[in-house]
């Protein structure tokens, strides 16, 4: 745990004695525990604690192993350095004074149904000491949203030499390694070899971004290497095409831009093992890689298989298309953590940031019907379509809608616009439409006075 929550231990002493509080008014006080800070547990945190604490009726507490919050979409433009993280990050602390909720940092590490409580781990600076010991949490609803985390499908050196972009942390140290990398490979005059692992959204709009940071490194005279000829960028899908959950237009448009940017698309290319300074293929091919990056599918966190509530194969929690656990009506389980049916399509509802902000909506709404003891509604996903950003070069995609009645490819100034356009809806959803505007406007002005990646 960073040492930046040295400043909230004490915010975190006063929570446990509300926590404590609530518990000996347990008779009075609905208690709602959120497991996770993401995009959607943020936003229903939020939510509730705007619209329903402030009668008394209920508590909210949210949990995070973190003290910040970013929309996970952004991180690989944290990655490649063309955003810069301190600007967008949110401090829990912070936005839960300003809507009513109560944040308690740490990791979740168990579950008594029974007594209804969760416990979570104790909190240490980087120096290992102890700001907040091990504790437990009651709840009389419980709400699971701690995301996902990446999926190595057992290949073998895959973990231990492929960055994963999961994390700000993550994001971070791949960001200053291929900085490194640059200086290094151009004081040797040598060729860089980045790998992307994963023919997915975040591989494909990575790699777009990493080649506009080269492009602008050079430009900044931190190295001397021609960002196109030196500096080489590999997408490495093993399906027959990229963007395989996406129509095929979007696909085909999509590897006609990355073929422009000189960016090599490997399709039918299943990888069977991650070296140092390689990427081996099942074919018996080998991609050169002085950085790999593994964005080749995700996975639960092991926690919640280990909390006695029904997973799938993915270590999802499965959960009724009222979001409850099939075991305990009292447990919510959504976003990529959750296995919701998705009765339309004969499948579940895919890991999306437009399925956590609807679900969060839901759960909003659903939430109060409990509270009333009503009949919880049904959750319903609507695929709104699909955007992938390739940066400053262009942004595709497909919209979808009863208006529509099939789907749309856009790309061009549209797609980009739309596709920004996402974040801001999040951010209204936190922050409200005054001040999401106002924050547009600053990051705008400062981007006019800043480098346009990040330089250290």
């Amino acid at each position: 745990m960073s040492n930046n929550l040295d400043g909230e231990v004490n915010q975190s002493s006063q929570t446990n004695t509300e926590i404590q509080t609530l518990t000996d008014n347990a008779a009075a006080v609905h208690r709602i525990v959120i497991v996770g800070g993401g995009a959607g547990g943020l936003e229903l945190a939020t939510a509730l604690g705007d619209k329903l604490v402030k009668s008394g009726r209920i508590s909210v507490v949210l949990v995070d192993r973190s003290s910040t919050h970013i929309w996970k979409p952004l991180l690989h433009e944290v990655a490649a350095g063309s955003m810069d993280a301190n600007s967008h990050q949110l401090e829990y602390a912070a936005q839960a004074r300003w809507h009513r909720f109560v944040y308690q940092p740490g990791e979740l590490q168990g579950l008594d149904r029974a007594r209804r409580t969760i416990t979570i781990g104790s909190v240490n600076d980087d120096d290992g000491v102890e700001l907040l010991p091990r504790r437990d949490i009651p709840y009389d609803t419980l709400v699971l949203s701690i995301g996902s985390v990446t999926n190595f499908f057992n290949v073998p050196g895959a973990e231990k030499n492929a960055i994963s972009i999961d994390t700000m942390h993550q994001a971070e140290h791949f960001r200053r390694r291929m900085i490194g990398l640059c200086v290094r490979a151009d004081q040797a005059q040598s060729k860089l070899n980045i790998a992307i692992i994963g023919g997915g959204a975040t591989g494909v709009e990575l790699s777009a971004e990493l080649r506009n940071t080269a492009e602008i490194l050079g430009a900044y005279g931190l190295h001397h290497l021609d960002p196109h000829r030196d500096i080489r960028i590999s997408v490495i899908e093993a399906a027959p095409r990229i963007l395989s959950a996406l129509p095929e237009r979007v696909s085909s448009k999509t590897t006609e831009l990355l073929n422009h940017m000189e960016i090599d698309v490997l399709i039918n290319a299943k990888v069977s093992e991650v070296q140092e300074h390689a990427v081996l293929l099942a074919n018996g091919d080998s991609v050169p890689a002085d950085l790999t990056v593994w964005a080749a599918g995700i996975r639960a966190p092991q926690i919640l298989g280990e909390l006695g509530l029904p997973v799938n194969r993915l270590g999802q929690v499965v959960v009724t298309q009222s979001l409850q656990t099939e075991i305990d009506p009292n447990i919510f389980a959504f976003g990529d953590c959750a296995a919701c049916p998705w009765p339309e399509k004969n499948s579940t509802v895919p890991p999306r940031a437009q399925a956590a902000h609807q679900q969060a909506s839901f759960l909003f709404n659903a939430i109060k019907k409990r509270l009333g003891n009503q009949e919880l509604p049904l959750f319903q996903y609507r695929d709104l379509g699909s955007l992938v950003s390739l940066g400053r070069f262009d942004a595709v995609g497909n919209l979808m809608g009863p208006l529509l009645g099939r789907a749309m490819f856009i790309e061009g100034v549209l797609a980009r616009l739309l596709y920004i356009s996402l974040y801001r809806m999040h951010l209204v959803a936190l922050h409200g439409v005054i001040r999401t505007c106002a924050d547009t406007v600053a990051h705008w002005l400062r981007r006019k006075t800043s480098p346009r990646v990040k330089l250290h």
